[in-house]
């Protein structure tokens, strides 16, 4: 699905390379901060026993849901910004296994000690200073 991404964003980018393009994914930078904030439905719920196994079930939820999650929406925006599916898709995939990695393995226990609010704080500061970062090279302020 990383690579589906950024796919469409590189894709995207080839039909819209304009100032105005530049500057709709800084403010989508942008709003990915302002949505980065807002705790997702699942993190509330619980979870379904699963059917077919953990594994498979696993392995199709995170891969249904993950096409509509945040993080495929900033991979859209940098494969339309960078233009390489290959960097792009290399690039998100490892994020993603930094950042997930360490909760299956710890699990529980990382949710005793890690603030989610103050993880959310810091995802969406980092969108934040993306985005500004991308309208401050569309306006021409930055190379």
């Amino acid at each position: 699905n990383h690579a589906l991404a950024a796919l469409v964003g590189a894709q995207a980018a080839a039909f819209l390379d304009s100032p105005i393009f530049r500057y709709a994914i800084g403010f989508g930078f942008v709003a990915m901060a302002a949505w980065t904030l807002i705790p997702d439905k699942l993190d509330d719920e619980e979870a379904p026993r699963p059917r077919f196994g953990a594994f498979v079930t696993t392995l199709i939820s995170f891969f249904l849901i993950e096409m509509g999650d945040k993080t495929q929406v900033a991979t859209i925006a940098l494969g339309a910004q960078y233009q390489s599916v290959l960097l792009v898709t290399a690039g998100t995939t490892l994020g993603m296994m930094i950042a997930n990695v360490p909760a299956i393995f710890l699990g529980h226990e990382l949710l005793k000690r890690v603030n989610l609010k103050t993880v959310r704080m810091v995802a969406a500061a980092l969108f934040l200073a993306i985005g500004l970062w991308v309208l401050a090279q569309a306006a021409g302020w930055v190379g």
